[in-house]
């Protein structure tokens, strides 16, 4: 009897139960039926080549047009380069060594094949090098079993293809009892046209046909939704009974007098989430809401607005920054909006003030020690800080209220140990991120959020103008980028100019490449860094410009002196890495290079971007890429350089990347937790499995009368993942 929990290894033996595990990591007979075919191929129809991107691990049907043998040029031996075809476009082939001869014999002209391996380029065309490959046609038994009418391609890894994955698949299958007891009950399949668990495994792998496969994938979508809504509202539900420290606004005090001093009109959104957050912060149950905005939609004073009212009530509020360089921007914001009102204890300071006190992993001993004491006391009222907030030693006489800037960017563990400073009571919590975030990963990641949403931006923020620079294409235009720098110094402004890497000594993961011929592809070069670009830029084309670097390793004395002088106009060029993605406002900087663009994200382009147009002068972002058109890559470029509208990008962001593991387990380096449900897709299965949950868990909080729930939620949610949800 084989079952979901049994070993691999028993059904399969241990090489293949040892292949799986150290390719894909999988180990039961259900992780592997869990593991779901990414697409599937019918015999006959070739995989379209010219879609194929260098550097991906690819699977693809194709026909051999031709394979011939030939001498090594630099060492001695044998090479057998091959072509293959999709009837339109051609894939590049080279194999070495002396098994060769055996594969020119397999890959005769007019056979299809699958071949996997890592797309390279060598002599300007796409190739594999020394791919694994399966003859779909010939004598091979075995061959001609894996190639049905339906060709299943699975996700696969260095040492173990696709076919084989679909072998082990075969044998599993031949093998299992089935399962005893389907986890969604019978009356919420019937209602949904669902079909049993067993069937929908048995069709994912073996279908008869494409009406098939779509049922048994909207059955298991429903697996995964269930088992990710179920816990976010038992999350839900759990927060809710915790006791928070009330905070209800008081007259006369520092936020009216705040308020009373504003120079300009909050906006329409700032307006309407400000009267939410004082709603939230007035409860006996902890807030938590996810406030996303546009980049310079006016995040911070909502923030700051909302601080003040918890310090008038008098408890401490903190801002938790990504960064060093970040912490002390919003530190010297905060403490510019404020004036005499952020001046507590000092000299000029207001009658009702409070005290805006920085605290970062390396600042020197003694301002870290009265720091501290700032914070312990009760004397800061307003405590900004990184990642050094969430030390053991780091305590607060009354911790009311928690900012988390850019959340993205800090894994669980640490949001976890700040709101755990707040002794017996649960702080009010307000995440923001200037990446806007899709409808259904909103009701996924932050299922457990409420969520607000600025999305106009304040009077006085001009347009942003964006070009992508296609330097291999058009090598001029990267030379007229620098005029245009010029030109923009002389009109008294200033300019970023961003690589991917820092340089200077950075060790690097890339060994030494071996020859090209040896690989059969010519590997990208490392990405720019920040060092080597200031050097060239001020020995070349920016010549005569006052030019400084800004980097994360710098030491914050070092970062903060170079910020001040930015803004201060006493540095014309400030060459960075992403430090400067988020909260950094100078508005006189009126252009942002991007080099290396394709090295970034989409909503990392359109953060960096943000930086520039913050004052009255229009703004420029140049991407620079080497990359073709044509491209998935150049795509997205393009797509950054058509609109301004983040909500709209990030769409595009979650249409162009993996989705990542919706449960946080990618901050760890783990695959993802979602194998057949897509956010992008799914909005209408997760919307429903959202409203089940939450009716089932009101009725039933612990699932104690739906056994197979409960078995779907720990199944889907290992430790690991249930600690996220439960930290979250």
């Amino acid at each position: 009897m084989t079952t979901f929990d049994d070993k691999l290894v028993s059904v399969l033996g241990k090489k293949s139960a040892d292949a799986l595990e150290a390719g894909l990591g999988l180990t039961t007979v259900g992780e592997l039926l869990r593991h779901y075919p990414r697409r599937y191929d019918e015999r006959g129809k070739l995989t379209e080549i010219a879609g194929l991107e260098q550097g991906e691990h690819v699977t693809v049907q194709a026909r051999v047009k031709s394979a011939r043998q030939r001498r090594m040029k630099s060492r001695s031996g044998e090479l057998l380069e091959a072509v293959i075809t999709d009837g339109t476009s051609d894939l590049h082939l080279v194999f070495f060594g002396r098994g060769s001869r055996k594969i020119e014999r397999e890959l005769l002209p007019g056979r299809e094949a699958m071949f996997a391996g890592k797309v390279g380029m060598f002599n300007g065309k796409l190739q594999l090098a020394h791919p694994d490959y399966q003859v779909l046609d010939g004598e091979d038994a075995a061959a001609a079993d894996f190639a049905g009418a339906f060709i299943p391609v699975y996700p696969a890894a260095q040492g173990i293809q696709s076919w084989n994955v679909s072998n082990c698949v075969e044998q599993v299958l031949a093998l299992w009892d089935g399962v005893s007891e389907d986890p969604l009950p019978e009356s919420l399949r019937a209602a949904r046209g669902l079909i049993p668990l067993e069937k929908a495994l048995r069709d994912i792998h073996r279908p008869d046909g494409w009406a098939a496969i779509t049922v048994a994938q909207q059955r298991l979508k429903w697996d995964e939704a269930m088992a990710v809504q179920l816990a976010l509202a038992q999350r839900r539900r759990s927060a809710t009974a915790r006791p928070a420290p009330a905070c209800p606004p008081r007259d006369g005090l520092v936020r009216d007098a705040f308020e009373a001093r504003l120079p300009f009109e909050l906006t329409a959104g700032q307006r309407e989430v400000g009267e939410q957050i004082v709603q939230d912060l007035s409860g006996e149950h902890p807030m938590n809401r996810l406030l996303q905005g546009e980049v310079g939609s006016g995040k911070t004073i909502v923030a700051l607005r909302a601080m003040l009212q918890v310090v008038d009530a008098g408890r401490q509020a903190a801002m938790l920054a990504p960064t060093e360089v970040l912490a002390a921007q919003h530190a010297r914001s905060l403490r510019e909006l404020l004036g005499d009102l952020g001046q507590a204890g000092e000299l000029g300071g207001a009658e009702h003030a409070t005290r805006v006190t920085l605290l970062t992993g390396s600042m020197g001993a003694p301002a870290r020690k009265r720091a501290m004491l700032e914070i312990v006391s009760g004397e800061a009222g307003i405590v900004v800080g990184t990642h050094a907030l969430i030390q053991d030693k780091v305590e607060f006489a009354d911790l009311g209220f928690v900012v988390v800037d850019e959340q993205h960017r800090f894994g669980v563990e640490q949001r976890a140990a700040l709101s755990g400073r707040a002794g017996g009571s649960t702080p009010h919590v307000l995440v923001m991120t200037a990446t806007p975030i899709p409808r259904t990963v909103a009701m996924t990641v932050y299922g457990d959020l409420e969520v607000s949403a600025l999305r106009e931006l304040p009077q006085g923020r001009s347009p942003i103008s964006t070009s992508v620079v296609p330097v291999a294409a058009k090598p001029g235009w990267l030379d007229r980028a620098w005029q245009r720098i010029h030109e923009e110094v002389r009109k008294g402004h200033q300019v970023y100019v961003v690589c991917p890497r820092i340089g200077d000594g950075e060790s690097e993961d890339d060994a030494e490449a071996p020859p090209k011929e040896d690989t059969g592809a010519a590997d990208r070069r490392p990405p720019l860094a920040v060092v080597d670009v200031a050097n060239r830029l001020a020995e070349g084309p920016l010549r005569g410009l006052r030019i400084d670097i800004l980097h994360g390793r710098m030491a914050p004395e070092d970062k903060d002196a170079v910020m001040r002088a930015f803004a201060a106009n006493e540095v014309q060029v400030l060459v960075a890495t992403t430090v400067v993605e988020v909260g950094v406002n100078v508005p006189n900087a009126t252009v942002m290079v991007i080099m290396d663009a394709d090295r970034f994200g989409v909503s990392q382009l359109h953060q960096l971007r943000g930086r520039v147009g913050r004052g009255s002068a229009p703004g420029l972002c140049l991407l620079v890429t080497e990359m073709p058109d044509g491209t998935s890559t150049m795509e997205r470029l393009r797509a950054v350089e058509s609109t301004l509208d983040g909500f709209e990008l990030a769409q595009l962001d979650l249409e162009l990347r993996r989705e990542g593991d919706i449960l946080g387990a990618a901050q760890s380096g783990r695959r993802s937790g979602l194998k057949m449900l897509s956010l992008l897709r799914d909005e209408d299965v997760i919307a429903e499995a959202r409203v089940v949950a939450q009716e089932v868990v009101e009725a039933d909080p612990e699932l104690a009368a739906h056994p197979g729930l409960a078995g779907l939620v720990a199944g889907m949610l290992d430790d690991e993942r249930a600690e996220y949800l439960e930290k979250a």
